[in-house]
């Protein structure tokens, strides 16, 4: 799929886009298990700029973030299902703990974080603030009935629960 990209094609294909006059989104996570709380996320992050980078951690990075039976999902799979979306325009994956030096080396107009984060904590905020960029915390939606699946661990619980008859 031609969305997903290495990051050296990323950083090509976005300085032609930057020359158009388009503003770049970044956004990252592991994206494991699509919920309504990643399609939530990611439509208000498109709507801050003209194109929407979604990074997504390696299955090496995803273990030593979320333990030895994560990710469900392989990360080529992860970036396919990603890609897919109408609202990512490109994919990349990253293979370390955080994607400081991704961000730096894509140098993204906007920085986008789910409300689990504040502006202090966000990982290279002052790259991108350095820049002239902004960093933009997406605030967590409010808790529906719909929303309290939204999170991958919670759907995991949700799913071994129900395998055990404890639901």
């Amino acid at each position: 799929m031609d969305k997903i990209l290495s990051r050296e094609d990323l950083r090509e294909r976005l300085a032609i886009l930057r020359g158009e006059g388009k503003k770049i989104v970044f956004t990252n996570g592991c994206f494991d298990i699509l919920h309504i709380g990643h399609v939530k996320y990611l439509n208000r992050a498109k709507g801050l700029g003209d194109i929407l980078v979604l990074a997504i951690n390696s299955d090496s990075s995803v273990k030593s973030i979320k333990g030895p039976l994560r990710p469900v999902v392989p990360q080529d799979e992860r970036a396919y299902i990603m890609a897919s979306l109408d609202m990512v325009d490109y994919v990349t994956i990253f293979d370390e703990d955080t994607p400081l030096e991704l961000i730096e080396y894509v140098e993204p107009d906007i920085l986008v974080k789910g409300g689990d984060w504040s502006q202090d904590t966000v990982v290279g905020r002052e790259s991108v603030e350095k820049r002239g960029g902004e960093v933009v915390i997406i605030p967590q939606f409010n808790e529906t009935s719909t929303d309290l699946s939204a999170s991958t661990t919670n759907i995991i619980a949700k799913i071994i629960n129900a395998y055990k008859g404890d639901e």
